[in-house]
């Protein structure tokens, strides 16, 4: 185990054995990519972790995911927009505890292997610490990669902007954009 000379994050750390650590810690092996993530949201702990806890609800402030079928208390199955085609998996919780953390892991047959795992922890005064921890085994390795990142369908640059979606809605009640639909852009021309 790798010595610890920060209290960053180990998804964020420059150490590759602290990362190394962190990921075969959260998958039990070395294999794939490690991205963390936090965003402090305005919103007590309790209502974020019910809206999320709800996974019929993450397809609204997630870019990527088409839908989100809940199969069971414990699992549920994602179709998620790839780079030229979506990809499909189960997902199933491995640990939860009340208003503090969900963890999740991919079956083992998933066009993109991946755990995780979600925790909400108190800002005080600010709201709630929401932090997302995501490991991954990218479809076709390195060139999957790159090939999702020139899409941005790259899972660490979908979850910074989900994150950031999340408490749009969260603290707003809906999500910003800067899209403007065919209807809109006529209505401005006449």
């Amino acid at each position: 185990m790798a010595t610890r000379k920060d209290d960053a994050p180990a998804a964020t750390s420059k150490s590759a054995e602290v990362r190394r650590d962190a990921l075969t810690a959260l998958t039990g092996t070395a294999r794939g990519e490690l991205i963390g993530r936090t965003v402090t949201i305005n919103r007590p702990r309790s209502e974020l972790f019910a809206f999320w806890r709800d996974f019929s609800l993450l397809p609204s402030f997630m870019d990527n995911v088409e839908r989100i079928d809940v199969l069971t208390p414990s699992r549920s199955h994602w179709v998620v927009k790839a780079p030229g085609k979506s990809v499909e998996w189960d997902s199933e919780i491995t640990e939860e505890r009340q208003d503090e953390l969900i963890a999740w892991t991919s079956s083992e047959d998933a066009d993109v292997v991946s755990s995780g795992r979600i925790e909400f922890r108190d800002a005080g005064e600010r709201g709630t610490l929401v932090t997302a921890t995501i490991a991954y085994e990218p479809p076709a390795g390195l060139l999957g990669k790159f090939v999702a990142k020139i899409f941005q369908r790259e899972p660490a640059i979908q979850a910074r902007r989900d994150l950031r979606r999340f408490k749009q809605l969260m603290e707003t009640g809906e999500v910003a954009t800067s899209s403007r639909t065919h209807k809109q852009l006529q209505e401005e021309r006449t």
